[in-house]
């Protein structure tokens, strides 16, 4: 969610702050600034973009070698100057960021207020600043001290950055819940929330680690508890170019990242699915085999395209593997008391790797002794640091807020996964089981079929751009794609979508059905074909617009719809990877014609790090 970037050393801090602000706008925000210790504390803070921010600047003192700057997506107070971080602290002396959510903020202001403390804004980040600041006071203790005991005190999600203007030569951090990576440089260090802002610089950080505070100065990174052990910091290599973070030509990120899949898809298959050989290579599951074989349920927990990604695995982990799935959402599965066995293996699904409903969700589980698998993009994320094992999908950065590859990148992960499980057991047969390999072997280049033309997917984009409601239809492996298709829609042209199991359309979702609703069937050539073809004979006999996804070389479907999205054939197991093209381009191009930022929906955040 709120992006944060800090600097110290011998450059100038505010063009390194402002181009990591900028490198960071795709996590979604509504305000940005900046703070500067340069003879004395000098905060800039907008309402609105970076840009902003940066026009705001012009002709201030800006020459500092320390700083630190925000992208604030609000929680608590609506967007606007006052709301914005930097914060400063009643006397004037500090300044903080802060991304998370502070839970008992309430009762902790009104202690302040009652001792003569003035709020300048509605955020719950001046409350711990402030309150950080009276510890600071009535213990005559350091800043570094009086944090420690704040985050003793307040309850919830934070990553902090702080700077005194009495102490020009530190950054102080912490974090819990929200992610914070710190580069190495030579003579300086570089904070951030996510890697993108520092790659140019460095390829060596740190990631921190919930309840840790970094002490860091110019040339000197110290890390302890909050109990004030020291911890050993541990270096890890950025695998990230700066290419992969920039536009490369295209209009949008999302146009390029929709069309890396073909490599995204075969990076992820790599050294993994070896055909030839019958194999399978992934560590992750060949060292914990029995637990996964032998499960005696797998609990998949996850949100939003994550979540659709879980529940295509459900039906290829039943069908290949013959064990129990159930999918859950992360953000309901911490807070229902769910019953959860020791032996029960938890497959979390995550982009970021720091998404909080499910980081909080695992760590109940893992309490009660179940096995915790991650499937997660971010080397180095959080939920690949609380997993016994997991896999990487391997789709590099990914910019645009409404994920495309990241979630073929989680099918292709999770297809292996059920196919190597489902082989180990014996619940699959040796011929099913290098047919279906080589079925996904074939992926990345019937991909890259789909994209070589997109004109009749814009065609089709332009004529229903003005539509007020979609509603998506898919059964089988297809339903969970429908699922996906509206909400990328959603995200994207702000139109209303409706993703349903298409048998379900009678009991409810047809009374909506007129000439003026556009529906997409997502029709393949699949054991459910004959089923979906009554749907879609349904629909037009309401005068329903029908748009099909539908497999090259069927005449019934297109004989029937308005218009037609052809992908190649495939198995139905492995049709999802295909049939979810086309519905991302034509939520882009939707997007596109209505004249909207798609890489940065309204209101959206790409890594959801509070609850």
């Amino acid at each position: 969610m709120c992006g944060i970037v800090g600097y110290i050393g011998h450059r100038e801090a505010y063009p390194v702050i402002l181009k990591g602000l900028k490198r960071l706008e795709y996590r979604g925000y509504d305000s940005a600034g900046v703070a500067l210790i340069n003879n004395g504390l000098n905060v800039y803070k907008k309402k609105g973009k970076v840009a902003e921010l940066e026009e705001a600047s012009v002709g201030k003192d800006l020459h500092s070698n320390i700083g630190i700057g925000h992208t604030r997506w609000a929680t608590h107070g609506e967007p606007s100057d006052r709301n914005a971080h930097p914060h400063v602290s009643n006397n004037g002396e500090l300044a903080m960021i802060h991304n998370g959510i502070i839970e008992n903020y309430a009762p902790i202001k009104q202690e302040l207020i009652n001792k003569g403390y003035i709020f300048k804004s509605d955020t719950d980040t001046e409350v711990l600043l402030n309150f950080i600041e009276d510890i600071q006071k009535n213990n005559q203790c350091s800043l570094e001290e009086a944090l420690r005991i704040a985050l003793k005190r307040i309850v919830g999600a934070y990553c902090i950055l702080l700077i005194d203007k009495n102490d020009p030569e530190t950054i102080i951090a912490a974090r819990k819940g929200s992610p914070l990576v710190i580069g190495i440089g030579k003579g300086e260090h570089f904070l951030a929330s996510d890697a993108s802002p520092i790659i140019e610089y460095t390829k060596e950080v740190v990631y921190v680690n919930d309840y840790e505070i970094a002490i860091v100065k110019a040339d000197e990174l110290i890390l302890k508890n909050l109990g004030n052990e020291k911890q050993t910091p541990f270096i890890t290599k950025l695998d990230m170019e700066l290419a992969a973070i920039e536009k490369g030509g295209y209009d949008h990120f999302m146009l390029k990242e929709i069309n890396e899949q073909p490599e995204t898809i075969h990076d992820c298959l790599r050294g993994r699915l070896l055909p030839d050989a019958g194999l399978i290579a992934m560590g992750g599951i060949e060292s914990h085999i029995e637990a996964l074989k032998n499960a005696p349920r797998i609990l998949i927990v996850a949100c939003g395209t994550s979540w659709h990604a879980g529940l295509i695995a459900e039906y290829m982990i039943e069908e290949l593997c013959r064990i129990p799935v159930e999918v859950e959402y992360a953000s309901e599965f911490r807070y229902r008391n769910p019953v959860v066995h020791k032996g029960d293996v938890i497959i979390a699904i995550s982009q970021s790797g720091e998404t909080a409903d499910t980081l909080v969700a695992l760590e109940s589980a893992k309490e009660k002794g179940a096995f915790i698998f991650g499937v997660v993009n971010a080397v180095g994320s959080s939920i690949a640091r609380l997993s016994h094992a997991g896999a990487y999908t391997h789709a590099g950065p990914e910019i645009g807020v409404a994920s495309t590859k990241a979630f073929t990148g989680q099918l292709a992960v999770l297809a292996m996964m059920a196919l190597k499980i489902g082989y180990a057991k014996g619940t699959i047969t040796y011929e099913r089981y290098i047919q279906l390999m080589q079925d996904l072997a074939a992926i990345p280049d019937k991909v890259k079929e789909i994209l070589q033309d997109t004109s009749n997917i814009q065609r089709i984009a332009e004529k229903y751009k003005d539509a007020h409601d979609f509603l998506f239809l898919g059964r089988g492996y297809n339903f969970p794609v429908a699922l996906e298709g509206a909400l990328k829609l959603k995200e994207i042209s702000y139109i209303h979508a409706e993703g349903y199991p298409a048998a379900e359309m009678k009991h409810g979702p047809i009374a909506l059905v007129d000439e003026n609703l556009p529906v997409v069937f997502v029709a393949t050539k699949d054991s459910y074909y004959e089923k979906i073809v009554s749907n879609v004979q349904e629909i037009k006999a309401r005068k329903g617009k029908v748009i099909a996804v539908a497999t090259h070389g069927d005449t019934i479907i297109p004989g029937m719809a308005d218009d037609v999205m052809f992908v190649p054939d495939a198995d139905e197991i492995t049709a999802p990877l295909l049939s979810v093209i086309p519905l991302q381009l034509l939520s882009y191009y939707v997007g596109v014609a209505k004249g909207y930022d798609v890489d940065k929906p309204r209101n959206l955040a790409k890594s959801v790090t509070v609850e």
